[in-house]
């Protein structure tokens, strides 16, 4: 398979070309975009609505941070940032999609116990989470865009975490969302963003619906009510912070290792927590000819976080017949 000799996309990606010397078209764009990309800003944008929060709250506040928290590498150093980083008062928020790895809960356990984290796990019913994933591995559900970022699997529970976290931020009145998107998840300019109502409301709607039609209102208690998109000045700011620090994976294992973290050894190379992420891979590159993380991947080659040669060794390992075996069996596929 044809691959860009700069980033590693492959020919199969939808839209790509190739210049005589095989570098693609998204490496042209990226190169034209982010040119002259001040991260420090963006830190500085973080520190000056962390100050701003902490004249107008009251001491009996709770929460500063309500923190996406899978167990997972990223977003376990990412936890860690807002505590140590910015003294942060965070509220781990743990989605059970009932596929994590029991490594992650005991990695969530001991790191939230060190870091002296409140840890809030919800377990939606896992036989409605069941239908949703095996409904998602038959069908596209969603616009063929999002298909370049992740797998239809993958997006129907992101889609989950992401709407059931905002409601419980808007419930407790927390002014700050976190996640520990890697570089190449999500570009630097969203790093530090409000949370838009309006657009909020439309992004939701793309996801209920298909979710909606397929497990009915037992997912209503997963997403943000009609009455709270109609106060707007409640909604939060959405935070990503290794968008604009420093990443670099050694440094990432080894300051998570020190907090209590290890790495589970039943995830495949793109997960550090979710059991169902391998066969959510295999379904994705046999209907569509590409790695789901490739998208990620590329991003994180081209701004110099990792070698193209560790993009590649990321995506190229097949899964594990065994594990994805496992979850059809799980699934009843």
């Amino acid at each position: 398979m044809k691959r860009c000799m700069k980033c590693i996309l492959p020919e199969t990606f939808p839209g790509i070309k190739f210049d005589e010397d095989g570098v693609c078209s998204y490496c042209h764009k990226s190169s034209y975009r982010t040119k002259g990309t001040n991260k420090k800003k963006w830190e500085e944008k973080f520190l000056a609505l962390i100050e701003e929060h902490r004249k107008k709250r009251a001491s009996s506040a709770s929460y500063d941070v309500i923190m996406a928290y899978s167990g997972g590498k990223d977003s376990t150093y990412t936890l860690d940032i807002f505590v140590n980083r910015y003294n942060l008062r965070v509220l781990a928020y743990t989605f059970d999609n009932a596929f994590m790895s029991p490594g992650a809960f005991v990695n969530i356990r001991n790191v939230c116990s060190n870091l002296g984290v409140d840890s809030l796990v919800i377990h939606p019913s896992p036989p409605m989470l069941k239908k949703i994933f095996r409904h998602a591995a038959k069908s596209p559900m969603y616009s063929p865009k999002t298909l370049e970022r992740a797998s239809t699997i993958c997006t129907s529970c992101i889609g989950m975490v992401k709407s059931s976290m905002l409601r419980t931020a808007l419930e407790k009145n927390i002014p700050f969302v976190g996640f520990g998107w890697s570089p190449g998840q999500a570009p630097l300019q969203s790093s530090v963003m409000k949370t838009n109502a309006s657009l909020m409301k439309a992004s939701q709607k793309a996801i209920y619906k298909p979710l909606h039609k397929i497990a009915g209102d037992a997912i209503n208690s997963l997403f943000v009510t009609g009455e709270q998109f109609n106060h707007p000045e409640r909604f939060p700011w959405n935070i990503h912070p290794l968008a604009f620090l420093e990443y670099d994976e050694q440094k990432i294992v080894q300051r998570n290792q020190e907090i209590g973290w290890k790495k589970p050894d039943d995830t495949d190379p793109n997960s550090t927590n979710c059991l169902l992420n391998a066969y959510a891979n295999n379904i994705h590159r046999r209907k569509y000819g590409f790695h789901p993380y490739v998208w990620e991947i590329a991003n994180m080659v081209r701004q110099g976080v990792m070698s193209r040669e560790e993009g590649l060794a990321k995506i190229e390992p097949q899964e594990s017949p065994k594990m994805v075996a496992l979850i059809k069996k799980e699934l009843n596929i």
